[in-house]
This record gives structure tokens, sequence and C-alpha cells, in this order.
């Protein structure tokens, strides 16, 4: 499965916040766009995928 990167991503490294996301068996993981192949990768399911989100709007972080 592809990782999809968060539009708040820039590629030329200012921004260094950013994570990875893909989904696979009706649960998705998330890593560390940084680390790349090297990242821990950690599983969540779908609510917990979507609290991750919520937390993540609240905080102004997308």
């Amino acid at each position: 499965m592809k990782w999809r990167k968060s539009s708040r991503s820039q590629a030329n490294g200012t921004n260094s916040d950013c994570v990875e996301a893909r989904t696979i068996a009706g649960a998705f993981q998330v890593r560390d766009s940084k680390l790349g192949e090297s990242s821990p990768v950690f599983g969540l399911a779908e609510g917990e995928f979507a609290g991750l989100l919520r937390a993540a709007k609240r905080l102004g972080s997308i």
C-alpha cells in the first residue's frame, strides 16, 4: 500500500513534524515522514485514527 504524506509537509524540509499514513486491512498505519523506511510504524484502528486527526486539528497541526 502506498504511503500518503501530510499536505502540510514541505519538500524543502522546513517542516519537520510530518507523518505519513496508509490504510491496510481496514485499519491505518502511520510513520514519521522524515525517517521513511526506517521509521517505526504504528497501527491504529479506524476510531483511533479519527481521534488522532481530531487532536491534530485541535492543535492546529492540520
